[in-house]
């Protein structure tokens, strides 16, 4: 085992997160610097790439004195970061514009351009994924047309963590899964596919080495140790997706374990030793070099239950909403709560659906309501296990983790509606934990990438409920129902309102 710490940076939404460990089993402390979100017009998500170099800058000296460590001590580096961001660059490395993030839903044209010039049943076989407004090559259509500018003196993409990557180390490189995610890269061929690049309007030339997750990049700069007090020489690897490095943090390594993100968006995340292509799913490569991450992201969870929280109830805490709720039993009393307020991603790849309300009565209360939509959340993720055990999967052990992951009455729900047990996580800090490991195991300093679970403590695991089970199975037909039903009648709800915003 090499000696030294090891250092893992996240670039997340809403800020940029840092974790350094001690190979031995230690996460010796943590800081984090605020980043934002921008949407300059309806459906539109950029975020400022400059912005993470400079979190980066002020995070690891405040990480470093936090910790008493040296910078010497530091070992290695693993970034990770949001997938599938476009980061474009000019000839001088200068960042020409905004980041556009994957959650921007502006090239709804350019998306309808390729699906109508592709087969989508040919575009999932060869790269993973369905053309959806996470892919880049719309993306880069829509830039053409829209700032040819732009484009016209870009001649690098690539993605956030990489971004990072290159002003720490002055290689250019992606790593395997903003490849796959980008919807240009050839899963069977492990390449780049030319036809699809046509279509974006690009060439290879713009587009960095693949790297694997443990790949040692290059190493900090001279001019990247002034700026951000490492020492000149460490080296870097090619980190990883945030969410690929969070599930790999939370011991999501054996074919059959299962993670359930309770966040602000709602990810679930499976472990196979094989691509499970379905147009009704994520894939992304594991960091494990033999297995795949099949995931599925919904739009909105935690955000949505902030929502309500924030509209119905202010000032009351998280903690005394649940208790309300805990006095409710399951099934609400007869609603059903569709949790689409943001359209949403998997497995339904709808922007128009809407948050629903169904079997609203003068006798339902706050709290009724409160647990419909912590139902109607579970549900959701009921609905991409289902879609999982069409595809011959059988989950054998499940995890969870976010902020949610804290409340009693959501763990307890999503274990009874997906009969499953669920052990919590304590203290995860997620990716930027991934991160440092994968940087780890670059240079050496563990054997297995199985020593993870050295980093992980269980704080307690949620046995579902037989009964509980038993009533939400009933249930959950119902759910499905209830969308299908409405599903031709949202865009002509959007359309009656006069609403032509872009929706997310």
């Amino acid at each position: 085992m090499s000696a030294g710490t090891l250092l893992g940076i996240d670039v997340g939404t809403s800020g940029t997160k840092l974790v350094l460990i001690d190979p031995a089993g230690a996460i010796l402390g943590e800081a984090s610097e605020p980043a934002g979100l921008e949407s300059p017009h309806p459906g539109w998500a950029e975020a400022d790439a400059d912005g993470w170099w400079a979190n980066v800058c002020r995070g690891v000296p405040r990480l470093l004195a936090a910790t008493g460590r040296e910078a010497g001590g530091v070992a290695a580096i693993g970034v990770s970061g949001m997938v599938p961001t476009v980061v474009l660059l000019d000839a001088a490395d200068r960042v020409l514009r905004p980041s556009i993030q994957q959650n921007d839903a502006r090239a709804i044209d350019e998306i309808a351009f390729f699906q109508a010039r592709t087969d989508a049943a040919d575009i999932l076989r060869r790269t993973g994924s369905p053309v959806t407004q996470q892919s880049v090559g719309p993306t880069l259509r829509w830039l053409r047309a829209h700032e040819p500018e732009v484009m016209a003196r870009a001649v690098r993409v690539c993605g956030s963590y990489d971004f990072i990557v290159h002003r720490l180390t002055g290689e250019w490189s992606v790593e395997r899964n903003w490849a796959l995610e980008s919807g240009l890269y050839d899963l069977g061929r492990e390449d780049w596919d030319d036809a699809i690049l046509a279509l974006a309007t690009i060439d290879r030339g713009w587009l960095p080495p693949v790297r694997r997750p443990a790949e040692i990049v290059g190493a900090v700069t001279e001019a990247a140790a002034g700026a951000t007090g490492l020492r000149a020489g460490t080296p870097v690897v090619a980190g990883s997706a945030d969410h690929v490095a969070s599930a790999f943090s939370a011991g999501v390594i054996g074919p059959g374990d299962l993670l359930v993100k309770l966040g602000g968006a709602g990810d679930i995340l499976y472990c196979s030793t094989r691509p499970l292509v379905d147009p009704r799913l994520f894939l992304d490569y594991h960091v494990m070099d033999d297995r795949f991450l099949p995931n599925g992201c919904m739009a909105a969870s935690g955000s949505l239950i902030a929502w309500f929280r924030d509209q119905f109830a202010p000032g009351r805490s998280f903690a005394e909403l649940d208790a309300e709720a805990t006095a409710i039993p399951p099934g609400a009393e007869g609603l059903i709560v569709l949790p689409y307020v943001l359209g949403e991603k998997t497995p339904l790849f709808d922007p128009l659906a809407r948050g629903t309300i169904v079997g609203l009565t003068l006798s339902h209360t706050r709290a009724h309501l409160y647990r419909a939509i912590l139902e109607g959340i579970g549900f959701g993720f009921r609905h991409h296990v289902e879609v999982l055990s069409e595809l011959g999967t059988i989950p054998a052990r499940a995890r969870c983790t976010n902020g949610g992951a804290r409340s009693a009455l959501w763990r307890q729900v999503t274990a009874d509606i997906l009969g499953l047990p669920l052990e919590q996580i304590e203290g995860h800090p997620g990716s930027s934990l991934g991160a440092a490991y994968v940087a780890g195991m670059g240079i050496g300093a563990f054997e297995r990438w199985e020593e993870i679970e050295r980093f992980i403590r269980i704080a307690a695991v949620t046995q579902p409920d037989p009964a509980a089970h038993e009533r939400y199975e009933a249930i959950y037909p119902l759910f499905r129902e209830t969308y299908e039903r409405l599903r031709d009648l949202y865009p002509r709800l959007r359309a009656a309102s006069g609403a032509g915003e872009e929706v997310a």
